[in-house]
């Protein structure tokens, strides 16, 4: 299945729909050092994007007509800084927004499906109105803002175009959800918003695959039946767990179906520990101890024995410690590229170009390439069935 990647960062979307089946037949990003980390990839080989045909330019410059009639999916994650939490939250405002040139590519190309992701930012009250916009633009492409029309106007419009009943041209069948990556199996506690379309004609009824991973469960094998500690050999006395955790555990009635959340013990199993073991660290990519974690108000760390927190970009950089992990004896480090990459499912020969805080950038805005292979998957069973 042909596919278009835009706003492609360090590839983890690209690279998830790649496993599901999807061949790009381009792939659009702007930042240098992620089309760096790319370039590296391609010419180490790298099987999930050895074959990507890399366009490095602005997307706004870019003419998606050309594909019309040859795209499955278009895919991409839009920058995300006008709704993120640690944003200056100016959206609609805000030069950086690219979404309306994610709509511009579906209405020039014409793909069967699309999938569009954000941070859950955008979903909240202040943003509520915005992210109609968003999704009724999604809905009816080809229904362009006048050039004296301001967002709300054309807002208006589109709402009574959607209630009237109107389905001439250019339209697509769109659902939204905040998904939790740790309820896919992906060992972070990652909520992002994803927008999915498939295109009207193609009469194709869709939801979001079920969750697969639960926090209770993980906590049946941790509280209950101790499977987590003796599978990782972990002693009583280093079992630590917070009282709150504890509380909830104690009232499970029973295991639940689905399987166990994955902690930071899980992701990271295998790696030597960069600070203690710095030798056996240098045997993999992008695996180096970086100094000066420290705790501060809200800064606390990821818990070994639970899914990490969100991974962040930050602003200006990586904020000092949320990236980082806290060991059961209350010690804090920071976590290695490659330790967070494993936290975002990247595969081990995956190599970051640029410096800690500029591939950690990469990684925080990355989407969990687990994640996106799952959503994909799904996506490419019902395009294949239609």
């Amino acid at each position: 299945m042909n596919s278009v990647e835009l706003f492609a960062g360090a590839g983890g979307l690209g690279m998830g729909l790649h496993l599901a089946g999807f061949v790009p037949l381009e792939v659009v990003e702007w930042d240098r050092y992620c089309c760096d980390t790319i370039r590296e990839n391609k010419a180490r080989h790298h099987s999930l994007v050895a074959d990507w045909p890399l366009t490095c330019a602005d997307v706004r410059n870019v003419d998606f007509r050309r594909y019309e009639g040859k795209l499955d999916l278009i895919s991409g994650g839009p920058p995300c800084q006008p709704f993120s939490l640690g944003g200056k939250h100016r959206a609609y405002a805000d030069e950086r927004d690219m979404f309306p040139e994610a709509i511009r590519a579906i209405r020039e190309a014409r793909p069967k499906a699309f999938v569009f992701e954000n941070v859950k930012g955008l979903t909240r009250v202040a943003f509520r109105n915005y992210f109609e916009y968003l999704k009724l633009q999604m809905e009816h492409p080809e229904l362009v803002a006048h050039p004296d029309e301001d967002w709300t106007e054309h807002l208006s419009r589109l709402e009574r175009h959607h209630t009237g009943g109107s389905r001439d041209g250019l339209h697509y069948r769109v659902v939204a959800r905040v998904l939790n990556a740790a309820n896919y199996g992906v060992p972070q506690r990652r909520e992002r918003v994803v927008f999915v379309g498939f295109r009207d004609d193609l009469n194709i009824e869709w939801s979001f695959p079920a969750e697969t991973h639960s926090l209770d469960a993980l906590l049946w094998d941790q509280c209950r039946s101790d499977e987590y500690w003796e599978r990782h050999r972990v002693p009583k006395k280093q079992r630590v767990l917070s009282a709150r955790m504890r509380a909830r555990a104690e009232k499970l009635d029973a295991r639940p179906a689905t399987a166990a959340w994955l902690t930071v013990r899980d992701a990271l199993q295998g790696l030597p520990d960069p600070e203690r073991e710095p030798l056996l660290a240098l045997g993999w990519l992008n695996h180096r101890f970086q100094p000066g974690a420290r705790i501060y108000p809200g800064h606390t760390g990821s818990p070994l024995d639970e899914p990490a927190k969100t991974l962040k970009a930050g602003v200006h950089g990586v904020p000092g410690g949320e990236n980082m992990l806290l060991r059961p004896d209350g010690t804090v480090r920071y976590f290695t590229v490659r330790e967070s990459a494993r936290l975002q499912t990247f595969p081990d020969d995956f190599l970051f170009h640029g410096s800690w805080s500029e591939t950690m950038r990469q990684l925080g805005n990355a989407v969990p390439v687990r994640l996106a292979e799952i959503v994909g998957r799904d996506i490419a069973r019902h395009l294949g069935a239609s």
